[in-house]
């Protein structure tokens, strides 16, 4: 009986610290799939090109995650980890963009709503693309520490 414990020890709770990171990874990338589409959909907030771009990058993200929870397979950290370098990539070039470091001229968004343009801030603070960053920044951490602690 102890040894079927033992051998159940070694598999479960050994993974489990990088499962629970990447379950907060999951439920980060879901609350901002889902914070995004309440902005769009029911706010109204108009989505520029820089903004589809960071949701390209996200929106897979809450469905490839729980592929890796159950069984739990710490190299989804690998497989996403692109989707999750992009779109940070991006997010950060708009919150450039918006602070005004980046040029207007090198702004992509020349039709339809302008990139730079600020419609919502967080308690006058944080706009959409810095809540953006620090997701992407939070599940990039999350993810990293994930692939890092997984069972040898």
């Amino acid at each position: 009986m102890s040894e079927a414990r033992g051998e159940n020890n070694g598999s479960f709770e050994s993974a489990q610290p990088g499962w629970t990171l990447l379950f907060l990874a999951w439920i980060l990338a879901a609350g901002a799939m889902l914070g995004s589409l309440f902005f769009s959909e029911v706010m109204g907030v108009p989505v520029c090109s820089l903004c589809w771009y960071q949701r390209i990058a996200l929106y897979p993200l809450a469905l490839i995650l729980p592929m890796g929870l159950f069984p739990y397979d710490p190299k989804v950290a690998r497989y996403v980890a692109p989707l999750v370098a992009v779109g940070w990539l991006i997010a950060l070039f708009q919150v450039l963009l918006v602070a005004g470091i980046i040029p207007e001229s090198a702004q992509p968004c020349v039709q339809g709503v302008p990139c730079s343009e600020t419609y919502f801030a967080l308690f006058g603070l944080f706009n959409i693309p810095t809540l953006s960053l620090g997701a992407f920044t939070l599940m990039g951490g999350l993810l990293f520490f994930a692939q890092r602690t997984k069972s040898s």
